[in-house]
């Protein structure tokens, strides 16, 4: 009987959080686990990997994605944000991080990643969104712990102090 060859591993070149990283990685290795494992970014957590909880969101290209299913040669010179370059400074906390903290919109925290990730990305196209947007937003976010009411409030918070700080934004 035949033995299978090990995989070919295949050279991949990315931007993560404005650092560029490249890396040989099996075809079949996820973007969560490049984050996680090969390159140390451990703020990105696998939850259900299946797409479902949304633990994995990261920012690809400026969009949400989710990182469970997206293969890491697929990532292939992209550009990458993960919840460890939200921080405008090393050290400080981003104004929706901020508000988070503030509204106590985080209990376990292990979905937190994936909405700040989410919100980041609506409050940049939309700086003024509804409760109800936000709800909706959300929908594909799974937390067991907060009850989302802390999360709305803390994207209301958040949403406010970016428009009064970036008013032509």
């Amino acid at each position: 009987m035949p033995r299978l060859s090990a995989e070919k591993r295949h050279p991949v070149q990315l931007s993560v959080n404005g650092r560029t990283y490249q890396a040989e990685v099996e075809p079949r290795m996820l973007l969560s686990d490049m984050l996680r494992h090969t390159l140390g970014l451990t703020g990105t957590h696998v939850g259900c990997e299946h797409g479902v909880c949304g633990a994995c969101t990261v920012q690809i290209d400026g969009a949400p994605a989710r990182a469970c299913l997206t293969l890491a040669v697929q990532a292939d010179g992209a550009d990458i944000r993960t919840v460890e370059g939200l921080e405008p400074a090393p050290g400080r906390l981003s104004v929706l991080q901020e508000s988070f903290r503030r509204h106590h919109a985080l209990q376990c925290g292990f979905c937190t990643a994936g909405i700040l990730m989410s919100l980041d990305h609506l409050l940049r196209s939309d700086p003024a969104p509804s409760e109800e947007t936000l709800r909706e937003f959300l929908s594909g976010h799974l937390c067991r712990c907060t009850g989302y009411v802390p999360i709305i409030a803390a994207a209301l918070d958040a949403a406010k102090r970016l428009r009064e700080t970036h008013p032509d934004a």
